[in-house]
């Protein structure tokens, strides 16, 4: 017990020195000062030799503990100073020497604060229990009494405890945790499952294949563990530059002693006190650190902020960081004559009633394009499979193909699973009153500003940019291809990520980016690793060395910036620093300054360098203001771009259907003339809108000689191709269209889908994208 207390002790010690120091040398100079004053010369020079010995004694302590470590540290030139001081009887140089020495290194625990890196939050999330069956009743036990064999239950919402295989028909699995994938995955009998992963549907029965310490999730806690002790340690800035300071300074000061002596040696390391070098960077740090944070971007510590300005190599993870990070609607397919409104009308007034992953996103979409929803009544939902219920006084089922009644592989459904196959997307059939009425395609979205963002570290220094991801191959390629990445690596277990991240090591210093716990190990392993905190998981917060708190994959640019910023400006205070100080040690080495004096010119050279280094607080760019005006144009926008993305989806489904044939072709062109009305009632009034009220406030921002003249020229194309398709659809009229007419009116719609698609992806990326760069101004905020 008392070994323990006194370990306590040490650490809270360990932790508090530098700002307890500080509080007893500045206090203990400042009432010297008084005594002085007040003409007590003895008080004032016995409170000044007290200060002196405290920063005697904490500056002995700092410079032992380096030196080790193996390491030369400025803290040895104060310490000569100090006790140059002390020995000629320059008690008022000393205090003054120590309170700098605790103010320095007290600002630089401040900077160097570091949240540890453990593993409470993988633990956290851990489960302790598991529920075994047991003489035929389910039994709640510790975790750790699981064995290989055992047949546990594994409810809804449940993390599964223990690597296993599936006892039971069917079961989905949210895999996010551990592969990345942000779509569910659906599992049949005797698939193997791994713990980590949370169930999202109804309950399951899993058979124990191995102990829960030598279970998937065990491993990853063990993983992020091990990168962590692997981290190569950081030298401080300040004390890179000690390395040359320290012997120049006692060359310098071993000369003024051959000339004039020991006083004249004193005076020399009283002005070669590397306060430049103890204050400057941290300050610098300190600033960057909470510039940073003013954007979102917490940074753990000063450290960080500098090696983050020395890399050159970027991991991406995909979901999350390089994508939304859950699932979308993205496409409807009919497959007959009910319209896509009333499709996702009635699957989403279904899904209220689910549980199921895919729900939301289905309820979000109808939200998204007004739908009006019903209260289901009777709704049933079998794990693995689907969802049925009435709505309206319709039956209704969602789910798998063979659940809504799909039989063998139509041409539509062919079409559904190819696009669904090449897009990596999910599917999602739907049935109303017995008969297949289409199908719903979900996709994990690319962030707009993903794009942007790789262009933008690029241009600040970034030359390697790699995609990480546990996903699927297809779907990270297509990711890859649209974000312009330099290489795709797919399919990546935790351990696999660690191994890129320690391959792009040999090369340069990587930035790793993610918010999975799959990603925990490879954040603390890399020499900067970047939490997407808003939305990501509390280990990946945790594990990592960054955390950006706003879902704004931008802003990872803007760090990169701020960082190469901030040392910069940490280097040119140092430098200019110890530049004044060389220079005022010449003029003491020639006997023209007494140590008292250098001590106060010493003051004036830290002042003038933080000074200079708190130019770090400064924002990056000076970017032009939004107005509240201009920010509710860009919210305005991009609220109607989701009602448009659902109109461009039905161009491409009106083309699918077109047929020659008599008994299909008024239904397909009826469809024809409905997105027509689409286009001519939503899209070009939103494009119409864009030219008229966004683009001039885009001008007006961006500046230059009309900047989106490009994009207006895109508006111009659209509605020419709009009118095109209504006289082409006027010269058909009513009669059965022949080769010719459908494949005239197939290119008129594919050309559109094609256009607008790009055209709202450009606008999401380059312009809308602006309401979360930019501060605004007039009643807004950042």
């Amino acid at each position: 017990m008392r070994i323990t207390v006194a370990r306590g002790a040490r650490a809270w010690l360990a932790r508090r020195a530098a700002p307890l120091l500080l509080v007893v040398t500045a206090a203990g100079t400042a009432a010297g000062g008084v005594a002085w004053l007040a003409g007590a010369g003895r008080a004032a020079d016995a409170l000044w030799l007290g200060v002196a010995i405290c920063g005697l004694a904490y500056a002995c302590w700092v410079a032992v503990a380096g030196l080790a470590q193996g390491r030369l540290s400025v803290d040895v030139i104060a310490l000569l100073a100090l006790a140059g001081a002390i020995a000629v009887d320059e008690l008022l140089a000393a205090a003054v020497i120590s309170v700098m020495l605790a103010s320095g290194r007290a600002l630089e625990d401040w900077a160097a604060y570091r949240a540890r890196h453990d593993l409470s939050a993988l633990l956290a999330r851990a489960p302790r229990t598991a529920r075994r069956y047991r003489d035929g009743t389910v039994e709640t036990v510790p975790l750790d009494q699981v064995e290989a064999g055992d047949l546990l239950l594994v409810a809804a919402g449940d993390v599964v405890p223990v690597d296993g295989t599936l006892a039971a028909d069917a079961a989905v699995l949210d895999e996010s945790a551990l592969t990345g994938e942000a779509l569910p995955v659906q599992h049949g009998r005797g698939d193997a499952l791994r713990s980590g992963t949370v169930n999202a549907a109804g309950p399951f029965d899993l058979r124990a294949t191995t102990s829960a310490a030598d279970s998937t999730y065990a491993g990853i806690v063990r993983l992020v563990s091990e990168a962590e002790s692997a981290q190569a340690p950081f030298v401080r800035l300040a004390d890179r530059y000690a390395m040359w300071f320290l012997p120049l300074s006692l060359a310098v000061a071993g000369v003024a002693w051959a000339l004039g002596g020991a006083a004249r040696a004193v005076a020399v390391l009283v002005v070669a006190t590397p306060c430049p070098l103890i204050l400057a960077a941290p300050v610098a740090l300190v600033s960057g650190l909470s510039a940073a944070a003013r954007r979102g971007i917490v940074v753990k510590n000063g450290g960080v902020l500098e090696r983050l300005a020395r890399c050159t190599t970027v991991l991406l993870d995909k979901t999350g960081t390089l994508t939304a990070g859950q699932p979308a609607v993205t496409a409807i397919v009919p497959a007959g004559a009910l319209a896509v409104e009333e499709i996702l009308g009635l699957a989403a007034s279904l899904d209220q009633a689910s549980g199921h992953v895919l729900a939301a996103a289905v309820v979000r979409a109808a939200a998204e394009r007004g739908c009006l929803l019903d209260q289901p009544a009777n709704v049933t939902e079998q794990p693995g499979q689907g969802i049925e219920g009435t709505v309206a006084g319709r039956l209704v089922r969602l789910g798998r193909a063979e659940w809504a009644g799909v039989q063998g592989n139509p041409p539509w459904v062919r079409a559904v699973r190819r696009r669904a196959w090449l897009d990596g997307a999910l599917t999602v059939f739907i049935a109303v009153d017995g008969s297949t009425a289409g199908a719903l395609l979900l996709e994990d979205r690319i962030r707009p500003d993903a794009r942007q963002t790789i262009r933008a570290l690029r241009r600040d220094g970034i030359t390697r940019v790699v995609l990480a991801t546990g996903d699927r191959a297809e779907a990270a390629s297509a990711v890859g291809a649209l974000t312009g990445v330099d290489e795709v690596l797919s399919e990546l277990t935790p351990a696999a990520k660690l191994d890129a991240v320690r391959r792009e090591q040999q090369h340069a210093a990587v930035i790793m980016t993610g918010d999975g716990i799959n990603d925990a190990p490879a954040l603390a392993l890399a020499d900067v690793g970047v939490a997407m905190g808003a939305r990501g998981s509390t280990a990946s917060s945790e594990a990592a060395d960054a955390v950006l708190t706003v879902d704004h994959l931008g802003r990872l640019g803007e760090a990169t910036v701020l960082a190469r910023r901030t040392r910069r400006i940490a280097l040119q205070s140092v430098l200019a620093g110890m530049g004044m100080s060389l220079a005022a040690m010449g003029v003491a080495a020639a006997g023209f300054l007494p140590p008292v004096w250098g001590a106060l010119l010493q003051e004036a050279i830290d002042v003038a360098v933080i000074l200079n280094a708190l130019r770090a607080l400064r924002p990056v760019t000076a970017a032009e203001p939004l107005t509240a005006a201009d920010a509710e144009l860009t919210r305005r926008f991009r609220a109607e771009h989701q009602v448009i993305r659902a109109d461009v989806e039905q161009l491409r489904t009106a083309a699918d259907a077109l047929s020659t044939d008599p008994a299909a072709a008024p239904a397909a062109m009826a469809r024809v003339r409905q997105v027509h009305a689409l286009l001519v009632d939503e899209v070009w009034p939103h494009e119409n809108a864009e030219e008229a009220d966004l683009y001039p406030a885009l001008n007006r921002l961006l500046g230059g000689a009309d900047p989106t003249a490009t994009m207006s020229r895109a508006h111009a194309e659209i509605a020419y191709q709009i009118a095109r398709l209504g006289r082409l659809i006027a010269d058909i009229g009513d009669r059965v269209p022949d080769e010719t007419d459908v494949a005239d009116l197939r290119g008129a719609l594919y050309g559109l889908h094609a256009i607008l698609r790009l055209h709202t992806a450009q606008e999401d990326e380059a312009y809308l994208s602006l309401g979360d760069d930019l501060e605004i101004v007039g009643g807004g905020r950042p």
